[in-house]
């Protein structure tokens, strides 16, 4: 990596998070300077600081706190849960960076961000691109297909555990899995020379393209066990996803994302991850190895933060 610019320190919201917590991670192996950016004080906010982060605690929704945290920052890191306010937030985001300076902001986005989308959250995800590209601050805008830590999701572990089923409305259509310890290692990179990816949107993707059949073989593979793919229908799922308590933004974008999904928009291997970190993204049977343990105790994984990892 190369040098931080003007030595100024680097910003990661959504900290605590499946790509913010990597992007992290990464950035201090490599000697950077890091503030994380969190909503409250906790566990994992202790182990940032224990990492060596400063650790500032605010709301994206709150233009005061944003722009705090963005002083004296080089580059920051701009990720929003799936949930209402992401067009506020970017817009505060967006005014809060031009306002301190900051050279470079890494926004992730949505593949199915679209502004034709039928999800009201991929709908939103095409309006923020558009305001931080107005903003005149130089942006690079990620765009991942599912995230390998879905399945970490409480839910569907439960199904796996106690079933032995995975169940989506999805069919027979493809995806490779994008794990965010991979997008982490992306997202650093980028920070830490941000010139060559300007004004550029990267699709994100695992390193293989396969449907949910063949994931279910692979998850039975690394936990000796039988797991099989069982397709449902779009109704049937919301119904479930309102059962688990899902919110109903989520289940709204779930449900409309799935539609694109059979229609192949999250379709596709990796040409960007392997090439401009110098290191392939991990394959799925890889990423279950790593966080098998999820799999083996009936209670909540340790490493999932729900509201984070149901990512598109």
């Amino acid at each position: 990596m190369k040098a931080q610019t003007a030595g100024k320190r680097f910003l990661i919201t959504g900290a605590t998070g499946s790509t913010g917590s990597s992007a992290v991670r990464e950035l201090i192996e490599n000697g950077h300077t890091v503030r994380a950016f969190v909503h409250c004080e906790n566990e994992r906010s202790a182990k940032l600081r224990a990492q060596g982060a400063e650790v500032v605690v605010g709301d994206l929704l709150n233009l005061d706190d944003t722009r705090n945290a963005l002083d004296d920052v080089g580059a920051a890191y701009f990720v929003y849960p799936i949930s209402p306010g992401l067009i506020e937030a970017s817009a505060f985001f967006a005014q809060a960076a031009k306002e301190a300076g900051v050279s470079s902001i890494v926004n992730m986005s949505q593949i199915s961000a679209r502004r034709e989308s039928r999800s009201h959250s991929a709908r939103n995800h095409w309006i923020a691109e558009r305001l931080f590209d107005w903003s005149g601050v130089p942006v690079t805008h990620l765009r991942p297909t599912f995230f390998a830590q879905n399945f970490l999701y409480p839910p569907f572990v439960a199904s796996i555990i106690e079933h032995g089923v995975i169940s989506f409305p999805f069919g027979d259509a493809r995806h490779a899995p994008v794990a965010a310890e991979d997008q982490g290692r992306l997202i650093a990179a980028i920070m830490a020379d941000p010139q060559p990816h300007q004004g550029k949107t990267y699709l994100l993707h695992g390193p293989k393209e396969m449907d949910h059949f063949a994931m279910a073989e692979v998850i039975g593979e690394v936990l000796e066990r039988p797991v099989t793919y069982e397709p449902v229908e779009v109704d049937r799922w919301r119904e479930r996803l309102e059962q688990v308590g899902a919110p109903p933004f989520l289940v709204q974008h779930l449900c409309a994302i799935a539609l694109d999904y059979r229609e192949g928009l999250f379709a596709g291997e990796d040409t960007t991850i392997a090439r401009l970190t110098g290191k392939a993204p991990m394959t799925l049977k890889n990423f279950i190895l790593s966080h098998r343990q999820a799999f083996v105790s009936q209670g909540t994984p340790a490493a999932t933060d729900s509201a984070q990892n149901v990512e598109t």
